[in-house]
Order: C-alpha cells, then structure tokens, then sequence
C-alpha cells in the first residue's frame, strides 16, 4: 500500500457527504469532494422552499469533515484508465479510489410541451425557477403537480396550504409506496387543503402547453404553472465515460458496490445499481450506501475482502404541510405496512426525521466511524430476488451455503 491514498468523491449529497466524512477516520488516506455547488442541498426540503417555510440549504461546514477538500466544479469525463477525472473548468484531479455518488435529478418527461412548459423541482436551481414563476403569477391562478409520489404530494400541499388552488395529478394512484389506510389518511388532508386530486386510469398527462394540461382521457386542465415530479433520472456521466450502467444509467456494481468494470470505483446513493437490483431513490437509502461504499473503498486499501450490502427500510414520511404529516411504516424489505402515523404527530415525526439527516452527517464529520445503520440487518429478502434473479432455485442456494 502506498503511503497516502488519494480518495475523491464525485458528489456531495447525502450518500457523497456520509462516504467522505468516513473515508476521514482513517489515517493515510485524503479525501476530495467535487460538487458543482459550494453548499449543501438538503434535497427532502426543496418542496418547502418552494412554498417558502426554508431554503433547503445548508452550509458545508456544518456537515462535511474538515479533512475532506471541496472542490466546487463539475466532472465532465471519468477517465477510469488513467484514473482522474475531467472537470468542467479545464482542470484534473487524479485518484487511487473514486466514490460514484452523482445523486438523481427530474427524469425528462417526454411529454409534449413538457421541456418548455413544465417546472421540475429535483435539483436546488430547478425549485428556485419553480418559485420565481409561482411570483409571477397571481396567488389564485391554476396550479398544477404532476405526478403523485412524495414530491407531488409534499409540493401539493405546500402550495395548498400557502393558498394556492392545487390540482395534483396522479396519473394513477396516489402515493403507490403507501398501504391502503395510509393512501385513505393522505387523501383526507389533501381534501381538507383544497386540494383537487385527480387519480385512476386516464390520468397520465399526454401534452401541455403555457396554459393547460391534457390528460389521457381526453380532459384539459387550466394551469398558469405545472410542476413536473413524475420520476427521476441520473446524470449520464457513468455512461459517457464508457463504464457499465444499467437501464436507467446507474452505475453497474456488485454487492459491494464496487463498480462490474473497475475495482477502483465504487459507488453509493441514487446513481448505483447493485446487481442491477437498484434500491429506492431516497436519502434514507443514500446515506447507508454512503457510508457501505466508504467501507468497501478503506477494506480494499487494506487489501481485505468488502462487506456486502445490507439495507433496511423503515418506511416512508410524507410532510403535507406544516401542520400534518404521515409517517409510513414498512417491512424491513421496503413494502408498506398497515400501520402509520398521521396528523400532527406525523408532521412532527417528518421534521425530526428532516433534522436527523443533518444530524447523522454532521456527526460523522465530527466523529467518522460513528454511523452504523448500514449495518442493520434487511432480512433475507434481497438474497431472495438475486437468486430468483440468477434463476436459482432457494433449496439450491441453501445447499450451497451448507
């Protein structure tokens, strides 16, 4: 092993800032964070700064490790082979190992009139555009969310409870992660927000223009401002420097998350595709990726086998509003459970759940080594579907095992 390692993390969003703030226990080992933006985005509130209760940033100081260098540029080219990275303002930097953690942003729409009329609120500047155009207009016009996940939901309720006259369009169901009771429970504050739900087959949205959305049941909806939240997409950097991706572009890794073409690159967050068995989009899957891939990057310096992933869920918590929320619960495996908490204690349990990421980071920086919920066990359900994925029958995996 050389003296010092130079490790270099390409994105400082939740599952970047946990991997970088680790990589810093150990001694031998620098660590570099390249971001476009000099402050971090708290990425579970750009739905409150839309509606104007935070502005969803947080200064760098107060989650990031002092060892960690912050370069704020942009990493245009991966250059796996020579081991550096091209950045946007003409400059390099070189690694021994690369963390992959590049996030998500709004998937394109591919929607008619969508690129020219619709407003996305996946990244810190498109929430910003989003609230600027919500200026512009008069406080009783037409407003629109696309896509009812918890994004829509969160930015429906937002908006509806500054005033604004919301129609959430869900193209479907409302909130597809949540049970049955919890669905009925979101449903019921939306309605006491004003909010128009409009769900159920036919609602896809299949064109819109400055003024109005159509539907692909043939209704037209008036809407001075569409918001678009129906998905997200990952950067094609991965893909553009010639390394293996899945479908939707997320790097291709094992179960150590360590890239299938370069065991120097490792991968966390939203843009990793382990056995191209993705996990949910969301920090609560970011940060625990974060801090397995720094684990997996210092085993490899010490030149000892990585861990392989082991994640648990909780559920999912869905703001509607300052003054209610809900918290779904869920099977360790990410399916929903009967079981929630709405209302007001919902709300409350949301905002701590918000302030507790900020927390797990910050904590990490002060004191790396700290975090261990990756290490909680998920059960055995994603052995389970790597195996069904293999074609490999259960009794057969156990008798290899034995």
């Amino acid at each position: 092993m050389s003296q010092n390692t130079e490790v270099v993390v390409v994105g400082g969003g939740y599952a970047g800032v946990m991997a970088a703030n680790r990589l810093t226990a150990r001694d031998g080992v620098t660590v570099t964070l390249v971001n476009p933006r000099p402050d971090f985005v708290h990425r579970v509130r750009l739905h409150q700064l839309v509606g104007g209760s935070d502005d969803a940033v947080v200064e760098y100081r107060e989650v990031l490790a002092g060892g960690v260098r912050l370069v704020v540029d942009t990493v245009t080219r991966i250059d796996a082979a020579g081991r550096g990275l091209e950045l946007a303002s003409g400059g390099t930097v070189g690694y021994d190992y690369l963390v992959y953690a590049v996030g998500s942003g709004s998937a394109d729409p591919r929607v008619p009139g969508a690129a020219e009329f619709a407003y996305p609120i996946a990244t810190l500047e498109e929430a910003e555009r989003l609230r600027s155009g919500l200026d512009d207009v008069p406080a009783t016009a037409p407003v629109t969310v696309v896509g009812a996940g918890p994004t829509g939901i969160e930015t429906a309720a937002e908006l509806a409870e500054a005033g604004r006259a919301v129609t959430l369009v869900c193209g479907g169901v409302l909130g597809p992660y949540l049970h049955t009771r919890g669905r009925r429970s979101v449903a019921r504050r939306l309605a006491q927000l004003g909010v128009t739900v409009v769900d159920g087959s036919g609602t896809k949205v299949t064109a819109m223009t400055r003024d109005a959305v159509r539907l692909a049941d043939g209704r037209e909806l008036p809407s001075a401002v569409t918001v678009w939240t129906a998905g997200f997409g990952v950067p094609d950097l991965a893909a553009r420097s010639g390394l293996t991706t899945d479908a939707v572009g997320r790097l291709l890794t094992d179960e150590t998350l360590t890239s299938v073409d370069d065991p120097r690159i490792v991968a966390a967050g939203d843009s990793a595709a382990p056995s191209d068995l993705p996990l949910r989009m969301s920090c609560q899957a970011a940060m625990p990726l974060g801090a397995r891939a720094a684990d997996t990057v210092l085993s490899r310096i010490d030149g000892e086998r990585p861990s392989p992933l082991n994640q648990v869920f909780a559920g999912q918590c869905i703001s509607l509003g300052r003054r209610a929320g809900i918290f779904q619960f869920a099977h360790r495996h990410d399916v929903a459970l009967w079981f929630h908490i709405d209302g007001r204690p919902g709300a409350k349990l949301k905002e701590f759940v918000c302030q507790g990421i900020v927390k797990h980071l910050a904590e990490e920086a002060h004191k790396p080594g700290t975090y261990r919920l990756h290490r909680v066990s998920g059960g055995g359900k994603r052995q389970e579907l790597l195996r069904a994925g293999r074609g490999e029958a259960p009794a057969t995996a156990e008798r290899a095992a034995a």
